[in-house]
């Protein structure tokens, strides 16, 4: 029913503090936080299969779901990205399709395969320096 003052407050920093992070991103740095809130709720997921928490288990995989749909896959430059676009929009279509099993089927070890596949790609793109590369640069509006 009712949070406590300092319950409150924490949730309120820490959304501002998310929100000033994501502000203040480029897009290199915005992917990195997909990565992150990614990674974080497939483990979030994998613990609750274990608790046999069903709720947190289907809400975790709802949202890294979306992270890789409506972020990171959205995001890639297909037109431009040559074979490394092509070959992380694949990845990632089949991050989901595990994903989505993992929920239906409450099956551990579909999200230790996608966390084995994600954690990788991930450390790799911390270690880019820069705005990133050519297949994550917007695609230039007709006529531009």
């Amino acid at each position: 029913m009712f949070t406590s003052v300092p319950s409150r407050a924490a949730a309120a920093y820490r959304r501002i503090a998310a929100e000033t992070s994501v502000q203040g991103a480029d897009p290199h740095q915005l992917v990195g936080l997909l990565f992150d809130a990614l990674l974080r709720h497939i483990k979030s997921a994998q613990g609750a299969i274990d608790r046999k928490d069903v709720v947190t288990k289907s809400e975790s995989l709802g949202k890294a779901v979306r992270i890789i749909e409506e972020g990171l896959k959205a995001g890639l430059n297909l037109r431009d990205g040559g074979e490394i676009a092509a070959n992380l929009h694949q990845l990632y279509g089949y991050c989901v399709v595990r994903l989505m099993q993992a929920n239906l089927r409450s099956d551990r070890k579909a999200l230790d395969e996608t966390l084995g596949l994600l954690e990788p790609v991930a450390r790799s793109w911390q270690q880019i320096k820069g705005p990133g590369p050519a297949y994550l640069q917007p695609v230039p509006a007709a006529g531009a």
